[in-house]
């Protein structure tokens, strides 16, 4: 298992990323409407990956009380 500071470097790397891709679909998607959609969609598999990433960075897990 990756460590959780390799974790939150992979976090930051892949937001960076999602950022890009993000912009370029927005700056692109009055000329070409192909290309924004693919950068789109790679934003939102990016977001996904995010999102697993965040579950497994959780800083205290929570306790149930019974």
């Amino acid at each position: 298992m990756k460590s959780l500071t390799e974790i939150k470097e992979l976090q930051i790397k892949l937001q960076n990323r999602y950022k890009q891709l993000i912009e370029q679909a927005y700056n692109v998607r009055q000329t070409d409407h192909a290309l924004s959609d693919i950068s789109e969609y790679k934003a939102i598999k990016l977001l996904n990956k995010l999102n697993r990433l965040k579950y497994l960075n959780r800083e205290s897990p929570r306790t149930r009380l019974t």
